[in-house]
């Protein structure tokens, strides 16, 4: 039984504990009432998008994923090359997309949440594969670099619940969200494309075939998120 496999488990069952809790430690407004597993699951996500945020940036941490950004040719270590730490912050990763994954799938319609349950599918299999292989670690945990956006992505979800739309604080989030979404997210997405590019003759071709497919997923449904928060933030 791998032990990346415990820690995926370890932090299923810790973010869904979180999530059970958090209604107490962070009631919801009288706006957000009406919708309290949709409440409880934003600041479930939130909590995700910090610890991988705060991972995320340099000189914060030993596998920090600035670290295999400034040098790719890191990105295909195997077993034991890693550093200390990286398996397990992406295993961590892997616990959370599936919490979030179950609880949408129970608490939402399918056509209302069927974009984010592709997108955690894909991490899922991706980040699955650096798990149980113990391979391409260091490239999955670049991509933990996006989640310094999804601190925003997700604070703006929680100021629009509170109906703080209007609120100086959602203003100034919406400046540093889409700032933050073009240098950690679409600029990530463009790098990890760029490598798998420079790489296909080093990958083997099932990796290269899962990778070149998760990028060419992720990248439009990105690129149309960043239209939708452009056009609903700033262009209305």
């Amino acid at each position: 039984f791998s032990p990346g496999l415990l820690v995926v488990a370890g932090s299923f069952a810790a973010f869904r504990l979180l999530n059970r809790g958090l209604e107490r430690l962070v009631p919801p407004p009288p706006s957000a009432r009406r919708n309290r597993w949709k409440w409880r699951n934003i600041w479930t996500s939130l909590a995700h998008s910090g610890i991988g945020g705060s991972d995320a940036l340099p000189g914060t941490h030993n596998p920090s994923p600035c670290r295999f950004y400034l040098h790719p040719e890191l990105c295909k270590d195997l077993v034991g090359t890693h550093p200390p730490g990286a398996h397990s912050l992406v295993a961590v990763s892997v616990g959370y997309f599936i919490e979030d994954f179950v609880d949408m799938l129970c608490n939402q319609k399918l056509h209302q949440s069927w974009e984010l349950l592709f997108h955690h599918s894909v991490v899922i299999v991706c980040f699955g594969i650096a798990v149980l292989l113990h391979q391409y670690v260091g490239f999955a945990l670049v991509a933990l670099l996006v989640e310094i956006n999804s601190v925003f992505l997700h604070l703006r979800q929680i100021l629009l619940m509170a109906n703080l739309v209007h609120s100086p604080c959602y203003r100034l989030n919406s400046i540093i969200n889409l700032g933050t979404y073009v240098v950690f997210r679409i600029a990530t997405l463009a790098w990890m494309s760029r490598w798998l590019f420079l790489n296909r003759h080093n990958v083997p071709p099932a990796a290269y075939a899962v990778g070149t497919a998760g990028m060419a997923i992720m990248t439009p449904m990105n690129i149309i998120l960043f239209y939708r928060l452009l056009r609903s933030d700033f262009l209305h």
